[in-house]
């Protein structure tokens, strides 16, 4: 597989779109120019549909997002179900979605089953070129975009497993303007994650459905911002919907490791999908920052802290120790914060609460001393006092 370096820098906002979205708005911002694939956005929508487990989802099917990108993008999409890959003559191209096992050049290669998109190109008859602009952290790393030269051998199954559709530039619409859409209670829907019997499946499809519903409330708010309305409330809420993506991942993770769940995700969940509807009317205010540990021993937990947060992110402790976010050091994601609560947990003995699990709890050194509790500290006093002299 040979790597081609044409989309080394992408020319629009990759991170907020979903695997199926990207690749359609890449498509639409090279017929029609500059900021197409935002109106992807245009649309803020809860419509929740049967999913996995018996559990509702917010994703959108197939055929969905082809409707809107005809109306949104102006593309014109025509089906080709069974498209034998080897038929494609050189130069003919399609957008294909396959199972991303069989996908070398995503992290998902051979580790996970899940639908995925990307743009195919026949170059002859014996090589093809892959484009996929998809931007995404995964816990066997970084998705980026790119474009890629695959021979017919690299892609086994691929002809087998694929719905491809041909495209073509349509006439592009009139800017639909910005419009929301709820068609389900949030309340019905985040009970139904709060009291299914099965708490890994519900955890693990709610960290889908919250990546899902943060990345459409961030292209949502990229559209407004577009148009002119980039104001200081808008961005607050996309920022707690990314915090709950990540706090529904860190409690699926950690019911995984059998551990006891946190508490508030699910009402979290429901106060942000009632707030969507009335958030974009004006300012407001930001967060308290948490204060700084105090009195006997602080020092000494500091310090611990940083040298284990420094090892888990490859940076050094006293920049930590000095202030630097967490969220601030190069390659820090959701994967990586799961891993240093582990490491913190497991070579400190710090015990963290369920509930205090959230990311804004991890923001620094300091606050993620605020809610440590040391075992020493409750019931082995000789041991703090040898860890301060450390």
């Amino acid at each position: 597989m040979t790597a081609h370096p044409a989309l080394a820098q992408p020319a629009f906002d990759t991170h907020l779109f979903d695997c199926v979205q990207v690749n359609l708005a890449a498509v639409a911002e090279r017929w029609h120019g500059p900021g197409t694939g935002s109106r992807l956005g245009a649309l803020l929508r809860f419509a929740p549909s049967p999913g996995p487990d018996g559990l509702p989802t917010v994703e959108s099917s197939p055929p969905v997002q082809f409707e809107l990108a005809e109306r949104a993008l102006g593309l014109v999409v025509r089906p080709a179900r069974h498209v034998r890959i080897e038929d494609l003559t050189p130069g003919e191209g399609c957008f294909v979605l396959a199972d991303a096992h069989h996908l070398p050049w995503v992290p998902y290669h051979g580790r996970q089953h899940i639908e995925h998109s990307f743009l195919l190109v026949a170059r002859d008859t014996e090589t093809f070129t892959v484009e996929d602009h998809y931007d995404n952290e995964t816990p066997w790393g970084s998705a980026r975009p790119g474009t890629w030269r695959l021979s017919r051998d690299l892609l086994p199954g691929l002809p087998d497993c694929t719905l491809a559709v041909q495209l073509s530039p349509g006439t592009l619409p009139k800017d639909p303007g910005p419009r929301l859409e709820r068609a389900a209670d949030p309340q019905t829907y985040a009970r139904a994650y709060a009291e299914h019997p099965d708490r890994a499946a519900a955890l693990r499809q709610l960290t889908l459905e919250t990546w899902l519903l943060a990345r459409s409330r961030g292209l949502h708010a990229a559209y407004l911002a577009r148009r002119g309305r980039a104001e200081p409330r808008v961005a607050d809420q996309v920022a707690a919907w990314r915090a709950l993506a990540e706090q529904a991942f860190l409690a699926s993770r950690r019911v995984a490791r059998g551990r006891p769940e946190p508490g508030g995700l699910t009402d979290r969940l429901a106060r942000l999908l009632r707030a969507d509807t009335d958030v974009f009317g004006g300012p407001s205010a930001g967060p308290e920052p948490a204060a700084a540990p105090t009195g006997h021993g602080a020092e000494a937990d500091r310090r611990a802290v940083a040298a284990t947060v420094a090892g888990v992110l490859g940076t050094d402790p006293s920049a930590l120790l000095s202030g630097t976010r967490l969220p601030d050091v190069p390659g820090f994601s959701s994967f990586r914060l799961a891993e240093l609560i582990d490491r913190l947990e497991d070579e400190l003995g710090i015990e963290f609460d369920g509930d205090d699990l959230t990311p804004e709890n991890f923001q620094d050194v300091d606050a993620v001393c605020r809610i440590a509790r040391w075992p020493a500290r409750l019931g082995a006093p000789a041991d703090a006092a040898a860890r301060e002299e450390a």
